[in-house]
C-alpha cells in the first residue's frame, strides 16, 4: 500500500497499559448506566438537573446568562407551543438555526414533547436542503430568522409548516419567503412556562431516537444518522469520567450545534455535571482567548482547523496565562499538538476518533502526542483494524475468505463489531433514516461466519504500545474545513457545466492544513473551453462553500477516467504541483468570484502554501 506517512513527533514515554485500561474501564462502566429499555430520556435528565441546579448558570451568550431553571422554562414554553400546533411524540421536527440560546430552548422543548429533532446544516440550501427535509420525514420546520436566506434560495420546498423564531441580532431585511408562519413567534411568547407534563413522553424508551444528525457518506447526499436518548446521555456520563468534569467547569461551544460534536459531547457533559456553557454563534480567532479570560473557560471542544488558526495568530502577551485545563476533539496533527503545548502551556488534550453514527470510538486519555487513542487490550473493545488495499480498493481475505487483522504498524480500516442484544446499549449501530444507507455501512462475515461490523471508511495505524493514529479516509470522501465532502455529490452538482464532458472530483493534501482541499479535473467537449466564472457560479448556487473545489485542472486526456480509481490516486499524488501536472491549473478566488489561473501570488491570496518542484514550499 502506498499511503501517507504518519509523522511521530517527540513525546513523553507511554504510561502503563494498566493505568490506561483502568480509566477506559471506568468510561465503559459509565456508558452502561442507562439501559436501552429504561423509560428515561434527555428531557428527564434536563428536568432533574434544572431542579437540582436551578440558579446555576447554564448558558452564557454575550451578556445574556440563562440559569438551568430559566432554560428549562423556555423549553417548557416551546413544548406547549408545538403541542398546540399539532406535534406529538414520535414526530420529527427539523431545526434550522445558528448557535444561540433559542437553539437550546427549541431543541429541548421539542424533546420534552417526545419529538425527534433533525438538525439542519445552516450552510445548505437548494437541493441539499430539500433532501434534508425529505429524508428525515420532518412534519414541521423551526427556522431562525437568521437562516431565512436558505429558504429564499430554495425552490420547491415541501408542503410543511415553517415556524419562525425571531432573531433580534439578525432581523430579516425584506419580504419573508413564501409559507413562513410569523404568528408562531407570538404564540411561543404567549405559551405557558409551566412544567410540561411528562405523561406524553412517558412511553419513550432510552433506545428511541432523539436526534437526527447529518453526516456525509462516501457517495451521494448526506445521510441522517439516528442518535438515541441513551447514546446522548451516555456521552455525558463517559465524558464526565474522562474529563473529570464538575459543576465548576465552564465549557466553550464555538462549533456549530448542527454538527453534533457540540450538541453531544459538550452539551451532554455540561448538563450531566451541572456546568455552564459559553455559546458563541461562530468561532472567532480574535475573540477566542478574550472569551476564555472573560468567562474563565476551562474546557473547549476543538477541531484541528481551529487550533491551526489560533497557532497562526501572532503571539500575544500573557497568552499562556489562562484558565483552560483541557480540550477535546479530533484532527489535531502531531506537529500542531506539539506547537500548541509549547505555546499555550500544559493543557490536557483529549484527541479522539469516531463518527456521528459510529458504534465504537477511541480517545487519547494519556495526552500522548499525536495519537487518537489507545487500546491496551484488544479483547476488551469492539474495535478492530482490518487490512485494506488502497490501490485496489478492497479488503484482502485469508484462505477461509475472512478479512485479515492488521499487525502492529500496518494501516487498516477501523471497524466496530455490532452488538445486537436488547439489554446492551454499547456497540449498537443505530444507523440512518434510510435502510439502504444503513445496510451500506455494515460488513458481514468479516472475521467469522454470521458476524456484522460497522465500516468506518477510516484508515488507522497502531504502534507497539497500543496507540492508534488516524491516517486517511478511504475512497471518495475527504474532510475540509471540518466538513466531510462527498466527491460524488460535488461531481453531480457540477456535472451540467456547459460544454463539460467529464469531471473527476477528489481531495488533495495541502501543507499546514488539516484534511484535504477539493480539486476537480475537468475534460471539456471538443470545441468548448473551460469557463472558470461559470464553474464558480454553479458551485456557489449548488454547494456549501466548504464543498466547492479549491483547485481545478483542465485535462486534455480523453481517457482520464478509463481506470477511474487508479487514475484518481495518481491525480491525488500530483496535487496542485505545476511541475507534476502539465494541465492548466486554476484556483478558486472569492474576490473575483471566479477561478483564476494558478500562480504563487494567487495561492498566497487564497492563504495556501506553494507546491513547487514536487515539494511543498
Amino acid at each position: 500500500m502506498n499511503l501517507p506517512q504518519v509523522m511521530t513527533p517527540a513525546r513523553q514515554q507511554p504510561v502503563s497499559r494498566e493505568q490506561t485500561q483502568a480509566l477506559l474501564d471506568r468510561r465503559s462502566a459509565a456508558s452502561a448506566l442507562i439501559k436501552p429499555r429504561d423509560h428515561y430520556t434527555l428531557a428527564d435528565r434536563l428536568e432533574a438537573q434544572a431542579d437540582a441546579h436551578a440558579e446555576r448558570p447554564f448558558l452564557i451568550y454575550g451578556e445574556q446568562v440563562l440559569s438551568y431553571a430559566q432554560l428549562d422554562a423556555l423549553a417548557d414554553q416551546m413544548a406547549h407551543a408545538c403541542l398546540a400546533r399539532g406535534l406529538g411524540p414520535g414526530d420529527v421536527c427539523a431545526l434550522l438555526m445558528e448557535n444561540r440560546p433559542a437553539f437550546f430552548a427549541c431543541w429541548f422543548g421539542l424533546v420534552k414533547l417526545g419529538v425527534v429533532v433533525a438538525f439542519i446544516n445552516t450552510q445548505v440550501s437548494g437541493k441539499p436542503l430539500l433532501h434534508a427535509l425529505q429524508t428525515t420525514g420532518a412534519k414541521a420546520l423551526v427556522v431562525g430568522e437568521e437562516c431565512l436566506g436558505s429558504l429564499q434560495a430554495t425552490a420547491g420546498l415541501p408542503q410543511l409548516p415553517v415556524w419562525l423564531v425571531n432573531d433580534t441580532e439578525q432581523p430579516w431585511p425584506g419580504p419573508l419567503p413564501h409559507g413562513v408562519d410569523t404568528a408562531f413567534a407570538g404564540d411561543l411568547a404567549a405559551a405557558p412556562r409551566s412544567r410540561f407534563p411528562r405523561e406524553l413522553r412517558a412511553g419513550i424508551e432510552a433506545q428511541a431516537p432523539t436526534l437526527l444528525i447529518f453526516t456525509s457518506g462516501t457517495t451521494g447526499l448526506p445521510k441522517a444518522a439516528r442518535y438515541s436518548h441513551m447514546r446522548w446521555m451516555s456521552s455525558g456520563d463517559v465524558m464526565e469520567v474522562t474529563l473529570q468534569a464538575t459543576a465548576d467547569d465552564v465549557f466553550y461551544c464555538c462549533l456549530p450545534l448542527y454538527h453534533g460534536a457540540a450538541a453531544t459531547s459538550v452539551t451532554s457533559t455540561a448538563l450531566r455535571v451541572g456546568a455552564s456553557i459559553v455559546v458563541r454563534r461562530k468561532f472567532s480567532v480574535r475573540e477566542f482567548w478574550r472569551d476564555v479570560a472573560r468567562h474563565r473557560i476551562s474546557v473547549f471542544q476543538y477541531i484541528g482547523e481551529i487550533c491551526r488558526y489560533l497557532l497562526n495568530r501572532p503571539v500575544q502577551p500573557g497568552e499562556r496565562e489562562h484558565s483552560l485545563r483541557c480540550m477535546l476533539g479530533a484532527g489535531l496533527s502531531g506537529d500542531a499538538w506539539q506547537r500548541w503545548l509549547e505555546r499555550f502551556g500544559p493543557i490536557q488534550v483529549f484527541e479522539g476518533w469516531g463518527a456521528t453514527e459510529a458504534n465504537t470510538n477511541l480517545i487519547n486519555v494519556d495526552n500522548y502526542l499525536g495519537s487518537c487513542g489507545r487500546v491496551p487490550d484488544w479483547n476488551r473493545t469492539n474495535l478492530r483494524l482490518v487490512r485494506y488495499d488502497v490501490e485496489n480498493d478492497c479488503h484482502p481475505r485469508d484462505e477461509n475468505g475472512f478479512y485479515q487483522l492488521c499487525k502492529v504498524g500496518e494501516v487498516g480500516e477501523a471497524m466496530g463489531f455490532i452488538v445486537d442484544h436488547p439489554d446492551i446499549g454499547g456497540g449498537r449501530f443505530e444507523g440512518y433514516t434510510c435502510a439502504a444507507a444503513t445496510e451500506s455501512k455494515i460488513r458481514r462475515n468479516v472475521l467469522q461466519a454470521g458476524d456484522a461490523w460497522w465500516s468506518s471508511g477510516d484508515l488507522l495505524r497502531e504502534d507497539a504500545d497500543g496507540y492508534c493514529y488516524f491516517v486517511d479516509r478511504i475512497g471518495d470522501t475527504y474532510r475540509w474545513k471540518s466538513e466531510n465532502v462527498s466527491t460524488q455529490e460535488v461531481a453531480d452538482a457540477l456535472s451540467d457545466l456547459p460544454g463539460l464532458e467529464l469531471i473527476n472530483v477528489y481531495g488533495v493534501q495541502v501543507p499546514e492544513h488539516e484534511g484535504r482541499a477539493g480539486m476537480a479535473a475537468v475534460l471539456m467537449q471538443p470545441g468548448h473551453v473551460f469557463d472558470p466564472q461559470a464553474l464558480y457560479q454553479l458551485a456557489e448556487a449548488r454547494l456549501p462553500r466548504y464543498a466547492a473545489p479549491v483547485f481545478v485542472r483542465v485535462s486534455a486526456a480523453a481517457d482520464m477516467t478509463s481506470t477511474f480509481k487508479l487514475r484518481k490516486v495518481d491525480l491525488q499524488r500530483q496535487g496542485y504541483c505545476p511541475q507534476a501536472c502539465a494541465d492548466p491549473l486554476f484556483i478558486r478566488d472569492e474576490n473575483s468570484r471566479s477561478y483564476q489561473p494558478y500562480s504563487v501570488e494567487m495561492l498566497a491570496q487564497a492563504g495556501l502554501p506553494a507546491f513547487i518542484g514536487g515539494q511543498h514550499g
